[in-house]
């Protein structure tokens, strides 16, 4: 009889135990309200999973609200709360919780030259703690060029804007000079 008291009161005590709930950090260099399509977006990415924020999945936002200088010490928040992942926005967040963790998985929405960023080692084999998106600007930058004189052959002149103090523009600024000596 005591042996079939024991199996029900272990049985009983594991049931009893409360399940860990998976926690997210989120890692942006920008505001909610700009944001609020992506945030929306990985909800709803989320909810499709099975997961339900607040019930069975919890998530730490961290907004820097556009000033950068805020974003090391929201990374050590996360860190400090042991989030189970680390997401980031956009290439400075990525930087930012590299800096603050080699432990914690990092997925970064977008980068888009993860290798030229220092992110990682190869996109075949990443090692680390980061994985995620690569959009492989710098890449496909000259072949768009190439493209486009293929479409307008009488091009002769095209303007690239935006800014190259990105690390990323900077080498998709190098492919497209690049791509335009080769075609005159």
């Amino acid at each position: 009889m005591i042996p079939l008291a024991l199996v029900v009161t272990v049985a009983v005590a594991q049931a009893q135990q409360p399940t860990k709930i998976p926690r997210i950090g989120y890692l942006t260099a920008s505001s909610p309200s700009s944001m609020s399509a992506r945030v929306e977006a990985l909800r709803q990415g989320l909810r499709e999973l099975g997961y339900i924020e607040g019930k069975n999945i919890d998530i730490e936002w961290r907004f820097a609200d556009g000033k950068l200088d805020r974003l090391p010490a929201l990374a050590a928040e996360l860190v400090r709360l042991k989030v189970d992942v680390i997401v980031t926005s956009a290439p400075p967040a990525t930087h930012t919780a590299k800096g603050a963790t080699s432990t914690i998985p990092i997925v970064m929405a977008q980068d888009s030259d993860p290798v030229g960023s220092g992110f990682v080692a190869s996109l075949a084999r990443p090692g680390g703690n980061i994985t995620g998106l690569a959009t492989l600007t710098p890449e496909i930058s000259g072949k768009q060029l190439e493209l486009l004189k293929e479409i307008v052959p009488k091009l002769s002149r095209v303007a690239v804007l935006g800014t190259s103090t990105r690390l990323g523009n900077a080498q998709a600024l190098r492919k497209v000079e690049l791509a335009a000596g080769a075609s005159g």
